[in-house]
């Protein structure tokens, strides 16, 4: 009776691994690309299928990261209570977790989507994994801007997924992310500085100040707003999209302004939260423009 009491509690561990609301908004940002990969409806059996693989692989990069990543997240209190910094999952565990639905996912990926998708999935899992995680995040400062084109690829592999092919279109989705992700993350480590100073990454608030900071997410921020336009000049969009986007990138202007001039942690925190809708939004507003073009 106790083990089975206590299974949902190991079933919650393991699926914390998996970081499922970053998961989740990848996979959203996924299956928007599929549906924007064709003139009509996707094939709903190739938009699961495809869906089901991405979060897989997603899952097991982010498992890869928990593990390499346990002595840091045990001395910063947002993460020091997951299973992983605890000892409550062993290194082998997390290995072989990370094996299986990886492997669950490049095996759905290859032969119920296509080899595509599962190539540049993995590739993906290799870039966020590795690249990132053990390469880049603790050497620069900078890690979030040059790693994030793993984090950014989303798009482009449920495009992949329905199209079997990777327009400019799927790249200029890619792109909107990639510039989207430095002031979405640095917004988060201004209010969480604390915690990443122990934690020994160089991140960009502990090696440059708040102030240069807080500059480059108002700076970044620019850009994300004149990249988000991008869609609409190349006639991908129209005017739904291009309205949202507008409306979408200006309240982004003002709280990163506001970060830069009169900055406070639940401002920043604030930020961070809106950054998320910000981007649900705007892949919602592709979707809705391409099926209701105006």
């Amino acid at each position: 009776m106790s083990t089975l009491l206590a299974q949902p509690s190991r079933i919650s561990q393991y699926l914390a691994l998996t970081k499922p609301r970053v998961t989740q908004l990848a996979v959203f940002c996924a299956v928007i690309g599929m549906f924007l990969a064709t003139p009509g409806l996707p094939d709903w059996h190739l938009v699961v299928a495809a869906a089901a693989g991405i979060w897989l692989l997603a899952g097991a990069a982010f498992a890869i990261n928990c593990l390499v990543e346990i002595e840091i997240d045990a001395r910063m209190a947002r993460t020091a209570r997951r299973a992983s910094a605890q000892g409550e999952i062993s290194v082998q565990q997390i290995l072989l977790f990370s094996a299986v639905i990886g492997g669950a996912g490049m095996w759905i990926l290859y032969f119920l989507v296509n080899p595509l998708t599962m190539w540049l999935t993995f590739a993906t899992f290799i870039g966020y994994a590795v690249i990132y995680t053990i390469i880049l995040k603790p050497a620069t400062p900078q890690n979030i801007v040059i790693g994030g084109l793993s984090g950014a690829m989303p798009p482009a592999l449920g495009w992949a997924a329905i199209a079997n092919d990777v327009p400019m279109q799927a790249w200029l989705l890619v792109l909107i992310i990639f510039v989207w992700t430095p002031p979405h993350f640095w917004a988060l480590a201004l209010y969480r500085r604390d915690d990443y100073a122990k934690s020994g990454l160089p991140m960009l608030p502990i090696t440059h100040g708040m102030k240069f900071t807080r500059l480059h997410i108002w700076l970044y921020t620019i850009v994300l707003v004149a990249t988000t336009t991008l869609p609409f000049a190349v006639r991908m969009s129209g005017l739904i999209y291009l309205v949202s986007a507008l409306i979408l990138g200006g309240l982004f202007l003002s709280y990163s302004w506001q970060i830069y001039r009169n900055y406070s942690d639940m401002l920043a925190r604030k930020t961070f939260k809106f950054s998320i809708i910000y981007l649900s939004l705007l892949f919602a507003a592709l979707l809705v423009d391409h099926y209701l073009p105006v």
